[in-house]
Protein backbone atom coordinates (compact mmCIF):
# COMPACT_ATOMS: atom_id res chain seq x y z
CA UNK A 1 0.00 0.00 0.00
CA UNK A 2 1.09 3.27 -0.93
CA UNK A 3 0.51 6.17 2.02
CA UNK A 4 0.96 9.37 0.98
CA UNK A 5 2.25 11.98 3.82
CA UNK A 6 2.77 15.43 3.60
CA UNK A 7 5.49 17.12 5.29
CA UNK A 8 5.99 16.45 9.16
CA UNK A 9 4.55 18.25 11.22
CA UNK A 10 6.57 21.10 12.87
CA UNK A 11 6.69 19.10 16.12
CA UNK A 12 8.42 16.69 14.53
CA UNK A 13 10.78 18.94 12.39
CA UNK A 14 11.61 22.35 13.12
CA UNK A 15 12.62 23.12 9.82
CA UNK A 16 9.45 21.50 8.25
CA UNK A 17 8.45 24.89 7.23
CA UNK A 18 11.72 25.86 4.96
CA UNK A 19 10.99 22.46 3.28
CA UNK A 20 9.82 22.73 -0.49
CA UNK A 21 5.96 22.46 -0.54
CA UNK A 22 6.50 20.01 -3.40
CA UNK A 23 8.23 17.65 -1.57
CA UNK A 24 5.91 14.51 -0.25
CA UNK A 25 7.62 11.48 0.98
CA UNK A 26 5.29 8.59 -0.35
CA UNK A 27 6.04 4.62 1.83
CA UNK A 28 7.20 2.40 -1.72
CA UNK A 29 5.92 -1.08 -1.95
CA UNK A 30 8.01 -2.96 -0.03
CA UNK A 31 8.12 -6.66 -1.35
CA UNK A 32 10.14 -9.43 0.19
CA UNK A 33 13.19 -9.87 -1.43
CA UNK A 34 15.52 -12.56 -1.96
CA UNK A 35 18.80 -13.44 -0.39
CA UNK A 36 21.42 -15.09 -2.40
CA UNK A 37 22.09 -14.59 -5.74
CA UNK A 38 19.23 -12.91 -7.74
CA UNK A 39 19.66 -11.99 -11.27
CA UNK A 40 19.01 -8.25 -12.23
CA UNK A 41 18.33 -6.45 -15.69
CA UNK A 42 20.36 -3.86 -15.46
CA UNK A 43 18.99 -0.11 -15.95
CA UNK A 44 18.79 2.54 -17.90
CA UNK A 45 17.87 6.69 -17.28
CA UNK A 46 18.21 9.95 -19.04
CA UNK A 47 18.24 12.44 -16.05
CA UNK A 48 19.52 11.37 -13.06
CA UNK A 49 20.23 7.98 -11.36
CA UNK A 50 20.49 6.39 -7.32
CA UNK A 51 21.89 2.93 -6.60
CA UNK A 52 21.92 1.79 -3.46
CA UNK A 53 21.77 -2.12 -1.69
CA UNK A 54 18.01 -1.68 -0.23
CA UNK A 55 15.25 -1.01 -2.63
CA UNK A 56 13.85 1.39 0.17
CA UNK A 57 16.70 3.63 0.23
CA UNK A 58 17.46 3.83 -3.33
CA UNK A 59 13.50 4.96 -3.56
CA UNK A 60 14.34 7.33 -0.45
CA UNK A 61 17.17 8.90 -2.95
CA UNK A 62 14.61 8.56 -6.35
CA UNK A 63 11.94 10.80 -4.31
CA UNK A 64 14.90 13.05 -3.44
CA UNK A 65 16.14 14.02 -6.51
CA UNK A 66 12.71 13.93 -8.16
CA UNK A 67 11.96 16.53 -6.09
CA UNK A 68 14.80 18.85 -7.15
CA UNK A 69 17.68 17.31 -4.80
CA UNK A 70 21.13 16.92 -5.33
CA UNK A 71 23.31 13.84 -5.71
CA UNK A 72 24.19 15.38 -2.14
CA UNK A 73 20.92 15.52 -1.09
CA UNK A 74 19.81 12.15 -2.05
CA UNK A 75 22.83 10.48 -0.43
CA UNK A 76 21.69 12.08 2.55
CA UNK A 77 18.24 10.77 2.61
CA UNK A 78 20.35 6.91 1.51
CA UNK A 79 22.63 6.98 4.27
CA UNK A 80 19.64 7.44 6.99
CA UNK A 81 17.27 5.08 5.76
CA UNK A 82 20.37 2.35 5.46
CA UNK A 83 20.53 3.48 8.97
CA UNK A 84 17.48 1.68 9.75
CA UNK A 85 17.00 -1.06 6.79
CA UNK A 86 20.40 -2.57 6.40
CA UNK A 87 21.77 -1.34 10.05
CA UNK A 88 24.38 -4.47 10.04
CA UNK A 89 26.23 -2.59 7.47
CA UNK A 90 26.22 1.15 7.95
CA UNK A 91 24.92 3.74 9.74
CA UNK A 92 24.74 7.39 11.94
CA UNK A 93 26.73 5.02 14.33
CA UNK A 94 29.73 4.77 11.74
CA UNK A 95 31.93 6.42 9.30
CA UNK A 96 31.92 6.97 5.23
CA UNK A 97 34.47 8.13 2.35
CA UNK A 98 32.84 10.76 -0.13
CA UNK A 99 33.62 11.40 -3.34
CA UNK A 100 31.85 13.98 -5.30
CA UNK A 101 32.35 15.96 -8.50
CA UNK A 102 30.01 19.18 -9.31
CA UNK A 103 31.04 19.20 -12.88
CA UNK A 104 34.41 20.52 -12.70
CA UNK A 105 35.96 19.64 -9.27
CA UNK A 106 36.37 16.06 -7.45
CA UNK A 107 36.66 16.40 -3.60
CA UNK A 108 37.03 14.29 -1.02
CA UNK A 109 34.87 14.35 1.95
CA UNK A 110 36.27 11.89 4.85
CA UNK A 111 33.92 11.02 7.85
CA UNK A 112 35.85 8.13 8.75
CA UNK A 113 36.15 7.09 12.91
CA UNK A 114 38.77 8.31 15.18
CA UNK A 115 39.96 6.71 18.06
CA UNK A 116 39.16 8.06 20.94
CA UNK A 117 41.78 10.54 23.03
CA UNK A 118 42.51 8.83 25.40
CA UNK A 119 43.30 5.63 23.23
CA UNK A 120 47.31 4.08 22.84
CA UNK A 121 48.88 1.12 20.67
CA UNK A 122 47.96 -1.25 23.09
CA UNK A 123 44.30 -1.26 22.94
CA UNK A 124 44.10 -4.22 21.40
CA UNK A 125 46.79 -5.90 23.71
CA UNK A 126 45.98 -8.77 26.45
CA UNK A 127 47.67 -8.52 30.06
CA UNK A 128 50.53 -10.82 28.75
CA UNK A 129 51.51 -8.24 25.69
CA UNK A 130 49.88 -10.33 23.08
CA UNK A 131 47.35 -9.18 20.38
CA UNK A 132 43.40 -10.29 21.58
CA UNK A 133 41.58 -12.86 19.17
CA UNK A 134 39.50 -10.43 16.61
CA UNK A 135 36.23 -10.85 18.49
CA UNK A 136 37.61 -10.21 21.62
CA UNK A 137 38.33 -6.67 20.49
CA UNK A 138 35.15 -6.26 18.24
CA UNK A 139 32.28 -7.17 20.88
CA UNK A 140 31.70 -4.43 23.34
CA UNK A 141 32.71 -0.90 23.67
CA UNK A 142 36.31 -1.01 23.34
CA UNK A 143 36.49 -1.05 19.28
CA UNK A 144 33.60 1.74 18.69
CA UNK A 145 35.79 4.46 17.64
CA UNK A 146 33.98 8.59 17.00
CA UNK A 147 31.26 8.45 14.23
CA UNK A 148 32.26 10.60 11.66
CA UNK A 149 29.33 9.59 8.93
CA UNK A 150 26.49 12.53 9.93
CA UNK A 151 29.10 15.19 10.50
CA UNK A 152 30.75 14.68 7.02
CA UNK A 153 27.58 14.55 5.61
CA UNK A 154 26.30 18.20 7.41
CA UNK A 155 29.71 19.39 5.60
CA UNK A 156 29.06 18.40 2.15
CA UNK A 157 25.35 19.65 2.07
CA UNK A 158 26.44 22.98 3.13
CA UNK A 159 28.48 22.86 -0.12
CA UNK A 160 26.53 21.09 -2.39
CA UNK A 161 22.82 20.64 -0.77
CA UNK A 162 19.97 22.12 -2.78
CA UNK A 163 16.96 20.95 -0.32
CA UNK A 164 16.99 21.85 3.66
CA UNK A 165 18.48 19.35 5.76
CA UNK A 166 16.07 18.37 7.77
CA UNK A 167 13.67 17.53 4.33
CA UNK A 168 16.17 14.71 3.92
CA UNK A 169 15.10 12.75 6.79
CA UNK A 170 11.47 12.07 6.01
CA UNK A 171 11.68 8.73 4.89
CA UNK A 172 13.69 7.74 7.56
CA UNK A 173 11.98 8.94 10.09
CA UNK A 174 8.66 8.06 8.05
CA UNK A 175 9.72 4.11 7.63
CA UNK A 176 11.33 4.47 11.23
CA UNK A 177 7.65 4.77 12.90
CA UNK A 178 5.59 3.07 10.64
CA UNK A 179 7.71 0.35 10.18
CA UNK A 180 9.47 -1.65 7.31
CA UNK A 181 9.81 -5.35 6.23
CA UNK A 182 12.27 -7.16 7.85
CA UNK A 183 14.29 -8.25 4.16
CA UNK A 184 16.00 -11.73 3.68
CA UNK A 185 19.45 -10.55 3.82
CA UNK A 186 18.66 -9.25 7.15
CA UNK A 187 16.97 -12.41 8.54
CA UNK A 188 19.51 -14.20 6.96
CA UNK A 189 22.30 -12.47 8.79
CA UNK A 190 21.00 -12.14 12.31
CA UNK A 191 19.93 -15.89 11.94
CA UNK A 192 23.52 -17.03 11.80
CA UNK A 193 24.83 -13.62 14.34
CA UNK A 194 26.49 -15.21 17.12
CA UNK A 195 27.33 -12.20 19.49
CA UNK A 196 24.23 -9.55 19.10
CA UNK A 197 22.19 -11.26 21.42
CA UNK A 198 24.47 -10.37 24.17
CA UNK A 199 23.11 -6.83 24.48
CA UNK A 200 19.87 -6.76 25.63
CA UNK A 201 18.45 -3.91 23.65
CA UNK A 202 19.90 -4.99 20.21
CA UNK A 203 18.21 -8.37 21.54
CA UNK A 204 15.06 -7.04 22.19
CA UNK A 205 14.76 -4.88 18.79
CA UNK A 206 16.06 -7.63 16.41
CA UNK A 207 14.39 -11.13 18.10
CA UNK A 208 11.14 -12.30 19.69
CA UNK A 209 10.60 -13.36 22.95
CA UNK A 210 11.93 -17.07 21.81
CA UNK A 211 15.31 -15.37 20.82
CA UNK A 212 14.43 -16.01 17.09
CA UNK A 213 15.32 -13.71 14.22
CA UNK A 214 12.38 -11.75 13.12
CA UNK A 215 10.65 -13.30 9.87
CA UNK A 216 11.06 -12.08 6.52
CA UNK A 217 8.26 -9.71 6.12
CA UNK A 218 8.01 -8.84 9.63
CA UNK A 219 7.12 -5.41 9.86
CA UNK A 220 10.06 -3.87 12.53
CA UNK A 221 9.07 -0.64 14.03
CA UNK A 222 12.15 1.90 15.53
CA UNK A 223 10.68 4.67 17.35
CA UNK A 224 13.85 5.24 19.41
CA UNK A 225 15.62 6.04 15.55
CA UNK A 226 12.55 8.21 14.83
CA UNK A 227 13.70 10.28 17.82
CA UNK A 228 17.36 10.49 16.96
CA UNK A 229 16.79 11.41 13.43
CA UNK A 230 14.32 14.16 14.42
CA UNK A 231 17.08 15.88 16.55
CA UNK A 232 19.74 15.18 13.62
CA UNK A 233 17.29 17.09 11.72
CA UNK A 234 16.43 20.40 13.72
CA UNK A 235 20.25 20.81 15.36
CA UNK A 236 22.46 19.06 12.79
CA UNK A 237 25.22 16.82 13.61
CA UNK A 238 25.18 18.18 17.03
CA UNK A 239 21.93 15.95 17.53
CA UNK A 240 24.01 12.72 17.74
CA UNK A 241 27.45 14.10 18.95
CA UNK A 242 26.20 16.40 21.55
CA UNK A 243 23.16 16.03 24.64
CA UNK A 244 21.64 13.30 25.53
CA UNK A 245 22.17 11.05 22.26
CA UNK A 246 26.08 11.99 23.08
CA UNK A 247 25.77 10.95 26.55
CA UNK A 248 24.10 7.45 26.03
CA UNK A 249 26.62 6.64 22.99
CA UNK A 250 29.57 7.16 25.75
CA UNK A 251 27.54 5.64 28.40
CA UNK A 252 27.01 2.01 26.39
CA UNK A 253 30.75 2.65 25.11
CA UNK A 254 31.93 3.36 28.98
CA UNK A 255 30.11 1.09 31.13
CA UNK A 256 30.26 -2.24 29.13
CA UNK A 257 30.43 -5.17 31.80
CA UNK A 258 33.23 -6.99 29.83
CA UNK A 259 34.78 -4.92 27.61
CA UNK A 260 34.85 -1.21 27.91
CA UNK A 261 35.71 1.58 25.78
CA UNK A 262 37.44 5.03 26.14
CA UNK A 263 35.23 7.17 23.97
CA UNK A 264 34.11 10.24 25.44
CA UNK A 265 31.85 13.06 25.24
CA UNK A 266 34.83 15.05 24.17
CA UNK A 267 35.72 12.83 21.56
CA UNK A 268 32.39 12.95 19.88
CA UNK A 269 31.67 16.83 20.52
CA UNK A 270 34.93 17.54 18.61
CA UNK A 271 34.80 15.54 15.60
CA UNK A 272 36.26 17.07 12.16
CA UNK A 273 35.34 15.73 8.80
CA UNK A 274 38.20 16.27 6.69
CA UNK A 275 38.51 17.72 3.18
CA UNK A 276 41.32 16.15 1.25
CA UNK A 277 42.92 15.72 -2.14
CA UNK A 278 41.37 12.67 -4.19
CA UNK A 279 44.27 10.22 -5.55
CA UNK A 280 43.47 10.51 -9.49
CA UNK A 281 45.91 8.79 -11.88
CA UNK A 282 45.43 7.97 -15.83
CA UNK A 283 44.50 5.22 -17.47
CA UNK A 284 44.42 3.86 -21.03
CA UNK A 285 42.14 0.69 -22.01
CA UNK A 286 40.81 0.28 -25.11
CA UNK A 287 42.77 3.01 -26.96
CA UNK A 288 41.19 5.41 -24.39
CA UNK A 289 42.58 7.48 -22.16
CA UNK A 290 40.66 8.16 -18.65
CA UNK A 291 40.91 9.73 -15.02
CA UNK A 292 40.27 7.50 -12.68
CA UNK A 293 39.77 9.23 -8.88
CA UNK A 294 39.74 7.31 -5.35
CA UNK A 295 39.87 8.21 -2.07
CA UNK A 296 43.24 8.76 -0.04
CA UNK A 297 44.62 7.72 2.77
CA UNK A 298 43.56 6.65 5.30
CA UNK A 299 41.81 4.77 2.32
CA UNK A 300 43.63 1.76 1.13
CA UNK A 301 41.26 1.48 -2.19
CA UNK A 302 42.19 3.71 -4.51
CA UNK A 303 46.28 3.36 -4.30
CA UNK A 304 45.58 -0.64 -4.64
CA UNK A 305 42.79 -0.15 -7.06
CA UNK A 306 45.47 1.35 -8.81
CA UNK A 307 48.55 -0.15 -9.13
CA UNK A 308 46.36 -3.99 -9.90
CA UNK A 309 44.90 -1.73 -12.56
CA UNK A 310 48.55 -0.28 -13.85
CA UNK A 311 50.65 -3.38 -13.33
CA UNK A 312 47.95 -5.65 -15.31
CA UNK A 313 48.48 -2.79 -18.18
CA UNK A 314 52.40 -3.64 -18.24
CA UNK A 315 51.96 -6.92 -17.71
CA UNK A 316 49.79 -7.11 -20.68
CA UNK A 317 46.98 -8.41 -19.57
CA UNK A 318 44.57 -6.58 -22.33
CA UNK A 319 45.89 -8.81 -24.54
CA UNK A 320 44.16 -11.73 -23.31
CA UNK A 321 40.68 -12.52 -24.33
CA UNK A 322 37.69 -13.78 -22.24
CA UNK A 323 37.28 -17.38 -22.39
CA UNK A 324 33.39 -17.86 -22.56
CA UNK A 325 32.42 -14.68 -21.46
CA UNK A 326 34.69 -15.30 -18.43
CA UNK A 327 38.63 -14.68 -17.16
CA UNK A 328 40.64 -17.37 -17.58
CA UNK A 329 43.73 -18.68 -16.20
CA UNK A 330 46.24 -16.85 -17.95
CA UNK A 331 44.54 -13.69 -16.84
CA UNK A 332 43.53 -14.26 -13.40
CA UNK A 333 47.30 -15.62 -12.89
CA UNK A 334 48.44 -11.96 -13.98
CA UNK A 335 45.38 -10.35 -11.66
CA UNK A 336 46.38 -12.12 -8.72
CA UNK A 337 50.07 -11.48 -9.22
CA UNK A 338 49.49 -7.52 -9.36
CA UNK A 339 47.14 -8.24 -6.32
CA UNK A 340 49.95 -9.91 -4.21
CA UNK A 341 52.03 -6.99 -5.43
CA UNK A 342 49.53 -4.36 -4.74
CA UNK A 343 48.40 -5.91 -1.13
CA UNK A 344 52.44 -5.89 -0.38
CA UNK A 345 52.66 -2.16 -0.19
CA UNK A 346 49.08 -1.36 1.02
CA UNK A 347 50.47 -3.83 4.58
CA UNK A 348 53.68 -1.74 4.48
CA UNK A 349 52.77 1.92 3.76
CA UNK A 350 49.56 3.16 4.44
CA UNK A 351 47.76 4.96 7.08
CA UNK A 352 46.16 8.14 8.33
CA UNK A 353 48.13 10.45 6.31
CA UNK A 354 48.02 12.91 9.28
CA UNK A 355 50.32 10.13 11.69
CA UNK A 356 51.98 8.57 8.42
CA UNK A 357 54.41 9.59 5.91
CA UNK A 358 53.94 8.54 2.55
CA UNK A 359 56.82 6.90 0.30
CA UNK A 360 59.12 9.56 -1.17
CA UNK A 361 56.92 12.16 0.38
CA UNK A 362 53.90 11.39 -1.73
CA UNK A 363 51.42 8.92 -2.02
CA UNK A 364 52.07 9.12 -5.75
CA UNK A 365 54.60 7.62 -5.67
CA UNK A 366 52.50 4.54 -5.32
CA UNK A 367 51.11 5.04 -8.83
CA UNK A 368 54.01 6.11 -10.55
CA UNK A 369 54.47 4.38 -14.00
CA UNK A 370 57.91 3.82 -13.74
CA UNK A 371 57.60 1.89 -10.37
CA UNK A 372 54.60 -0.19 -11.37
CA UNK A 373 56.37 -0.99 -14.76
CA UNK A 374 58.97 -2.43 -12.12
CA UNK A 375 56.17 -4.59 -10.30
CA UNK A 376 54.99 -5.77 -13.25
CA UNK A 377 58.11 -7.27 -14.27
CA UNK A 378 58.65 -9.68 -10.99
CA UNK A 379 55.35 -11.67 -12.67
CA UNK A 380 56.91 -14.86 -14.08
CA UNK A 381 54.80 -18.07 -15.31
CA UNK A 382 54.48 -19.44 -11.64
CA UNK A 383 53.23 -17.82 -8.55
CA UNK A 384 55.18 -15.79 -6.25
CA UNK A 385 51.94 -16.97 -3.30
CA UNK A 386 54.07 -13.99 -1.40
CA UNK A 387 55.17 -10.89 -2.52
CA UNK A 388 57.50 -8.24 -0.89
CA UNK A 389 56.73 -4.91 -1.04
CA UNK A 390 58.54 -2.20 -3.48
CA UNK A 391 60.58 0.91 -2.76
CA UNK A 392 58.77 3.03 -4.48
CA UNK A 393 60.16 6.81 -2.97
CA UNK A 394 63.89 7.46 -2.16
CA UNK A 395 63.02 7.40 0.99
CA UNK A 396 62.90 4.05 3.06
CA UNK A 397 60.36 3.52 5.17
CA UNK A 398 60.68 2.48 8.93
CA UNK A 399 57.44 1.20 9.98
CA UNK A 400 57.07 -2.66 9.40
CA UNK A 401 54.18 -4.32 7.26
CA UNK A 402 50.81 -4.84 9.01
CA UNK A 403 49.80 -8.65 9.73
CA UNK A 404 46.80 -10.19 8.36
CA UNK A 405 43.70 -9.23 9.70
CA UNK A 406 39.67 -9.48 8.90
CA UNK A 407 38.05 -6.57 7.65
CA UNK A 408 34.31 -6.62 7.20
CA UNK A 409 30.74 -4.60 6.24
CA UNK A 410 29.87 -1.96 4.81
CA UNK A 411 27.56 -0.72 1.55
CA UNK A 412 27.73 1.23 -1.04
CA UNK A 413 26.10 4.22 -3.11
CA UNK A 414 26.59 5.88 -6.58
CA UNK A 415 24.71 8.62 -7.58
CA UNK A 416 24.09 10.90 -10.16
CA UNK A 417 21.51 14.06 -10.35
CA UNK A 418 20.06 16.19 -12.98
CA UNK A 419 22.36 19.71 -12.17
CA UNK A 420 25.75 17.72 -12.83
CA UNK A 421 26.66 16.03 -9.46
CA UNK A 422 27.81 13.43 -9.20
CA UNK A 423 29.07 10.97 -6.28
CA UNK A 424 30.05 7.69 -5.30
CA UNK A 425 29.96 6.94 -1.16
CA UNK A 426 31.20 3.97 0.81
CA UNK A 427 30.01 3.96 4.18
CA UNK A 428 30.09 0.98 7.03
CA UNK A 429 29.89 0.44 10.71
CA UNK A 430 32.91 -2.06 9.98
CA UNK A 431 32.29 -5.85 11.42
CA UNK A 432 28.36 -7.16 10.31
CA UNK A 433 26.47 -5.14 13.17
CA UNK A 434 29.22 -3.49 14.10
CA UNK A 435 30.54 -3.76 17.78
CA UNK A 436 27.16 -5.41 18.84
CA UNK A 437 26.02 -2.33 21.02
CA UNK A 438 22.47 -0.54 20.54
CA UNK A 439 22.05 2.55 21.59
CA UNK A 440 18.63 4.58 21.10
CA UNK A 441 17.79 2.83 18.09
CA UNK A 442 21.22 2.39 16.14
CA UNK A 443 24.28 0.55 16.42
CA UNK A 444 27.67 1.28 16.87
CA UNK A 445 30.85 0.51 14.76
CA UNK A 446 33.74 -1.74 15.49
CA UNK A 447 35.86 0.34 13.70
CA UNK A 448 38.75 0.43 16.13
CA UNK A 449 39.86 -3.06 15.24
CA UNK A 450 40.80 -1.52 11.44
CA UNK A 451 43.72 -0.93 13.04
CA UNK A 452 46.78 -2.88 13.61
CA UNK A 453 45.98 -5.09 16.91
CA UNK A 454 49.95 -5.82 17.10
CA UNK A 455 51.83 -2.03 17.17
CA UNK A 456 55.04 -3.40 16.12
CA UNK A 457 56.90 -6.13 14.76
CA UNK A 458 59.08 -8.86 16.66
CA UNK A 459 62.02 -6.61 16.40
CA UNK A 460 60.21 -3.37 18.24
CA UNK A 461 59.34 -1.88 14.36
CA UNK A 462 56.16 0.24 14.55
CA UNK A 463 53.08 -0.61 12.31
CA UNK A 464 51.51 2.36 10.24
CA UNK A 465 48.37 1.56 10.65
CA UNK A 466 48.63 1.02 14.74
CA UNK A 467 46.34 2.50 17.41
CA UNK A 468 47.07 6.06 17.79
CA UNK A 469 45.04 9.02 20.24
CA UNK A 470 42.37 10.88 17.38
CA UNK A 471 43.85 8.74 14.20
CA UNK A 472 41.89 7.33 11.54
CA UNK A 473 41.92 3.59 10.90
CA UNK A 474 43.37 2.37 7.63
CA UNK A 475 40.53 1.40 5.45
CA UNK A 476 39.91 -0.27 2.07
CA UNK A 477 36.92 1.41 0.95
CA UNK A 478 36.92 2.38 -2.34
CA UNK A 479 34.38 4.94 -3.40
CA UNK A 480 36.02 5.55 -7.52
CA UNK A 481 34.26 8.26 -10.21
CA UNK A 482 35.79 7.80 -13.69
CA UNK A 483 36.62 10.63 -16.04
CA UNK A 484 36.95 10.49 -20.02
CA UNK A 485 40.69 12.34 -19.74
CA UNK A 486 39.71 14.66 -23.13
CA UNK A 487 36.86 15.97 -22.35
CA UNK A 488 36.59 15.71 -18.63
CA UNK A 489 33.17 14.15 -18.80
CA UNK A 490 31.97 11.65 -15.91
CA UNK A 491 31.78 7.99 -17.50
CA UNK A 492 31.57 6.23 -14.35
CA UNK A 493 30.34 5.93 -10.25
CA UNK A 494 30.78 2.68 -8.49
CA UNK A 495 32.04 0.51 -5.51
CA UNK A 496 31.31 -1.80 -3.09
CA UNK A 497 30.99 -3.25 0.64
CA UNK A 498 33.32 -6.45 1.16
CA UNK A 499 36.14 -5.38 3.96
CA UNK A 500 39.34 -5.93 2.52
CA UNK A 501 37.99 -7.47 -0.78
CA UNK A 502 36.29 -4.18 -1.69
CA UNK A 503 39.50 -3.82 -3.92
CA UNK A 504 39.03 -6.49 -6.33
CA UNK A 505 35.47 -6.35 -6.19
CA UNK A 506 36.17 -2.74 -7.34
CA UNK A 507 38.65 -3.27 -9.78
CA UNK A 508 37.18 -6.16 -11.42
CA UNK A 509 33.88 -4.03 -12.12
CA UNK A 510 36.25 -1.25 -13.68
CA UNK A 511 38.30 -3.51 -15.84
CA UNK A 512 34.94 -5.16 -16.92
CA UNK A 513 33.69 -1.88 -17.67
CA UNK A 514 36.93 0.15 -19.07
CA UNK A 515 38.51 -3.14 -20.59
CA UNK A 516 35.79 -5.39 -22.24
CA UNK A 517 33.15 -2.42 -22.79
CA UNK A 518 30.68 -4.18 -20.44
CA UNK A 519 27.68 -2.54 -19.25
CA UNK A 520 27.88 -1.99 -15.26
CA UNK A 521 25.15 -4.93 -14.89
CA UNK A 522 27.64 -7.35 -16.57
CA UNK A 523 30.72 -6.50 -15.05
CA UNK A 524 29.28 -6.55 -11.92
CA UNK A 525 27.87 -10.06 -12.54
CA UNK A 526 31.42 -11.38 -13.72
CA UNK A 527 32.49 -13.91 -10.86
CA UNK A 528 34.51 -11.91 -7.78
CA UNK A 529 38.40 -13.14 -7.85
CA UNK A 530 41.27 -12.11 -5.32
CA UNK A 531 44.67 -12.39 -3.75
CA UNK A 532 45.18 -10.42 -0.27
CA UNK A 533 48.96 -11.41 -0.97
CA UNK A 534 48.07 -15.12 -0.09
CA UNK A 535 46.15 -17.43 -1.78
CA UNK A 536 44.32 -16.59 -5.01
CA UNK A 537 40.75 -17.02 -4.07
CA UNK A 538 37.63 -17.30 -6.63
CA UNK A 539 34.13 -16.98 -6.12
CA UNK A 540 32.66 -20.47 -5.30
CA UNK A 541 31.34 -22.61 -8.31
CA UNK A 542 31.30 -19.75 -10.58
CA UNK A 543 34.93 -20.80 -12.75
CA UNK A 544 35.07 -23.84 -14.54
CA UNK A 545 37.44 -26.68 -12.92
CA UNK A 546 39.93 -26.14 -15.65
CA UNK A 547 40.14 -22.89 -14.87
CA UNK A 548 40.77 -23.62 -11.22
CA UNK A 549 43.28 -26.19 -11.81
CA UNK A 550 45.36 -24.46 -14.49
CA UNK A 551 46.13 -21.88 -11.89
CA UNK A 552 47.50 -24.52 -9.33
CA UNK A 553 49.43 -25.96 -12.02
CA UNK A 554 51.17 -22.32 -11.63
CA UNK A 555 52.13 -22.90 -8.06
CA UNK A 556 48.80 -20.83 -6.85
CA UNK A 557 47.10 -21.88 -3.84
CA UNK A 558 43.63 -21.65 -4.31
CA UNK A 559 40.76 -20.95 -2.78
CA UNK A 560 36.75 -21.40 -3.60
CA UNK A 561 34.72 -19.37 -1.24
CA UNK A 562 31.64 -17.31 -1.08
CA UNK A 563 32.65 -13.89 -2.05
CA UNK A 564 29.47 -11.81 -1.30
CA UNK A 565 30.05 -8.13 -3.10
CA UNK A 566 27.50 -5.46 -3.00
CA UNK A 567 28.45 -3.76 -6.25
CA UNK A 568 26.65 -0.10 -7.13
CA UNK A 569 27.50 1.32 -10.70
CA UNK A 570 26.63 3.99 -12.78
CA UNK A 571 27.96 4.58 -16.45
CA UNK A 572 27.47 7.24 -19.27
CA UNK A 573 25.99 4.98 -22.21
CA UNK A 574 23.90 5.32 -25.27
CA UNK A 575 21.14 4.29 -26.15
CA UNK A 576 20.10 4.24 -30.05
CA UNK A 577 21.97 7.11 -30.02
CA UNK A 578 20.63 9.36 -27.10
CA UNK A 579 22.82 9.77 -24.42
CA UNK A 580 21.51 7.51 -20.60
CA UNK A 581 22.71 6.52 -17.74
CA UNK A 582 23.41 2.92 -17.29
CA UNK A 583 22.56 1.67 -13.89
CA UNK A 584 23.88 -1.52 -12.01
CA UNK A 585 23.49 -3.40 -8.53
CA UNK A 586 24.44 -6.67 -7.43
CA UNK A 587 22.68 -10.05 -7.88
CA UNK A 588 24.70 -10.74 -4.57
CA UNK A 589 22.57 -8.27 -2.36
CA UNK A 590 19.59 -6.57 -2.14
CA UNK A 591 20.21 -3.15 -3.98
CA UNK A 592 18.51 -1.67 -6.90
CA UNK A 593 18.88 1.13 -9.79
CA UNK A 594 15.98 4.43 -9.74
CA UNK A 595 16.09 7.00 -11.98
CA UNK A 596 14.26 9.08 -14.47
Amino acid sequence: MRTALTCLAAALLTACASAPSNFTYTVPLQPEGSSGYTEKPGWATTKFAVAAANPLATDAGYQILKAGGSAIDAAIAVQMVLTLVEPQSSGIGGGAFLLHHDGKNVEAFDGRETAPAAADEKLFLKADGKPMAFYEGVVGGRSVGTPGTVRMLEMAHKQHGKLPWATLFQPAITLAEGGFKVSARLNTLLKSEQHLKKDPVAAAYFYNAQGEAWPVGYTLKNPELAQVLRKIAAQGSRGLLEGDVAQAIVDKVQKHPANPGQLSLADLAGYQPKKRAPICHDYKAQGKDFRICGFPPPSSGAIAVGQILGILNHAYAGAIPLENGLPGANWLHLYTEASRLAFADRAQYLGDPDFVQPPGGSWMSLLDDKYLAERARLIGPQSMKTATPGNPGAVRTSHAPMPDQPEYGTSHISIVDAHGNALAMTTTIEDVFGARQMVKGFLLNNELTDFSFAPADAQGKPIANRVQAGKRPRSSMAPTLVFDKATGQLVMSGGSPGGALIIHFTAKTLYGVLNWGMTPQQAINLPNFASLNGPSILEEKRFPPATVEALRARGAEVREQAMTSGLQAITKGNAHGTPVWLGGADPRREGIVMGD
